[in-house]
């Protein structure tokens, strides 16, 4: 906290903003995005493959009546496909008013920090995603990278918008019409699952 002094020669404190990132895991590494992004998490199911999608898309599932297509993070890092099983998880986040799903490891926490303790991204040649990293958090045994979802998926959003993926889209059965919650709704109920899962890793651990 900055303090910072008025015209009138008063002393005043200056209001950090505060921010909220779910972290999660992918090979070690870990990632964080904005809370207010998450809609839902949810345990791996397998998908349905869509045919001239990139490698690093697992497929679509059928969530409630809406069509989410999964990414696998760990491939779209070039870090191998990952071996899906019943301990990964999926995080489904609003991209663009898309909801896509993102296939990582396991969550880890809520992190709330404020503005002035993210850092700058280093410039370093060679580096396969730092354009997708808006900052970095330092914290007492690791760090967060934090990612920029709108980056993350802007090819994938193109493939969204193809005849392909209209076509192949209609062919998945859709037969429910749930509504799935956004905002301040998604963020609560985003808190209550990452302990969930926490506790469900915890355990397995």
């Amino acid at each position: 906290m900055m303090e910072q002094q008025d015209q009138a020669g008063g002393i005043f404190e200056e209001v950090s903003t505060r921010q909220q990132f779910i972290t999660f895991t992918v090979m070690g590494r870990e990632y964080g995005i904005d809370i207010m992004s998450i809609r839902e998490i949810k345990g791996w199911t397998e998908t349905t493959s869509l045919p001239n999608s990139p490698s690093y898309m697992r497929g679509v599932i059928n969530l409630r009546g809406t069509i989410v297509p999964i990414m696998d993070l760990r491939a779209r890092f070039s870090m191998g496909a990952t071996q899906a099983s019943k301990n990964h998880v999926v995080m489904i986040v609003n991209v663009s008013d898309r909801l896509m799903g993102i296939l990582v490891d396991s969550v880890s926490d809520i992190l709330t920090v404020n503005s002035e303790e993210i850092r700058p991204v280093p410039e370093i040649d060679g580096s396969h995603h730092g354009d997708i990293i808006s900052g970095l958090v330092s914290l007492e045994d690791r760090m967060v990278a934090l990612l920029i979802l709108d980056k993350l998926f802007d090819k994938e959003l193109e493939f969204i918008g193809s005849a392909d993926f209209e076509q192949a889209s209609q062919k998945i059965d859709v037969n429910s019409s749930e509504n799935i919650v956004g905002g301040k709704d998604a963020a609560m109920m985003a808190q209550g699952q990452v302990q969930k899962h926490s506790s469900t890793i915890n355990e397995l651990v």
